[in-house]
């Protein structure tokens, strides 16, 4: 038998049964016209004196055509199987390297041929999942080291028996705005995963957006007045989207503290809100630094931080929420910036019914 070898197991090409059927059918059917028709031509007659060399004949011929066969079998069936077992097994071990180079060329490609290109584009993906796998790690494994350094260094500091209370109160305010930022980044990636995961259901329910960004400019007016900045505020009396409010509270806040960080002392913010027949527009435009095309380019990804001299008011995760949220709410963001002149977010959401 016609045997190709395997650590696990062996794989028969050659079968007797199969040999034994095509020999049958073989030898059968082509005497077939003797038996029917050769009584009065004396056809039969022939086969029956011959018989023994007729059936080594048709013995010869079906183990050939056997042994092709199983050869035919062998090139289409064991040689792509084996190479994509052996990717496959690659792949298993963590290497997404693996590329499988297709048997015929793209004008005559077959199954086998599509076959190795959705496996090709798998392992693509499943290699720039396993990048981003290892990169979120690692920032998640930074973003939360910092703030635990400091609590450590500053805890270690307080033992310190001649400390003085002005020192040691200004230690516990250090190792306090640690710790809520180590809440703010657990919390925030809690949030983002299970946005991700759609484990938040949002209800159907429109309200006020205009209510909701006159209010969460009016929590945020200590901040403001901090940097000395002055509010252009255009909205309208009401506008209803249908959302998730808690949510779309988070977006607000996200942008409203970015335009706040950004901006220059004594600077200026302008809220706007418009309204079409079936979306609604709120810009957000700052005049401070402004962003580079690149930063522009990686601004909703998770852990990014363009400007890194604001890292310490920051995870990076903050931009990776509000792109999240308003994909959710089928809404869309735009944003458009400039070094040194400013940046303005654009987000359209659709317009309620509401009355």
């Amino acid at each position: 038998m016609m045997f190709i070898k395997n650590k696990d197991r062996k794989i028969s090409h050659f079968s007797w049964v199969e040999y034994l059927a095509i020999f049958t059918s073989m030898a059968f059917f082509s005497a077939l016209p003797g038996i029917m028709y050769g009584y009065d031509t004396g056809v039969f007659k022939v086969i029956w004196d011959y018989f023994f060399w007729y059936l080594l004949y048709w013995a010869i011929l079906s183990g050939f055509f056997c042994i092709v066969t199983a050869r035919e079998k062998y090139k289409a069936f064991d040689v792509p199987m084996n190479r994509l077992s052996k990717a496959t097994k690659e792949v298993a071990q963590g290497d997404f390297s693996v590329y499988i180079k297709p048997i015929h060329t793209a004008d005559k490609a077959d199954y086998v041929d599509q076959m190795f290109h959705d496996f090709n584009k798998m392992v693509k993906e499943l290699g720039s999942l396993e990048t981003m796998k290892t990169d979120f790690v690692a920032n998640v494994s930074h973003e939360i080291k910092t703030p635990i350094a400091i609590i450590q260094n500053y805890v270690t500091l307080l033992k310190s028996p001649e400390l003085s209370i002005l020192d040691r109160n200004n230690y516990i305010d250090t190792i306090i705005t640690a710790v809520k930022s180590l809440n703010s980044l657990v919390s925030t990636m809690l949030m983002l995963n299970k946005l991700e995961n759609q484990q938040i259901i949002l209800p159907p329910k429109p309200y006020d957006v205009c209510g909701q960004l006159a209010e969460t400019i009016f929590r945020l007016d200590p901040l403001f007045e901090e940097k000395n900045l002055t509010l252009e505020i255009g909205l309208e009396d009401r506008a209803y989207i249908t959302a998730d409010e808690n949510l779309m509270d988070l977006v607000w806040r996200n942008l409203f503290s970015n335009a706040i960080k950004f901006s220059t002392e004594g600077g200026k913010i302008i809220i706007k809100q418009t309204s079409s027949s079936d979306e609604i527009c709120i810009s957000i435009k700052d005049f401070g630094e402004g962003m580079s095309e690149d930063t522009q380019k990686h601004l909703f990804e998770k852990f990014y931080q363009g400007d890194t001299s604001h890292s310490k008011d920051g995870n990076g995760l903050g931009m990776s929420l509000v792109h999240r949220v308003i994909e959710m709410m089928d809404g869309r963001i735009e944003v458009k910036s400039q070094l040194g002149k400013g940046t303005t977010f654009r987000i359209y959401l659709r317009a309620s019914n509401h009355v």
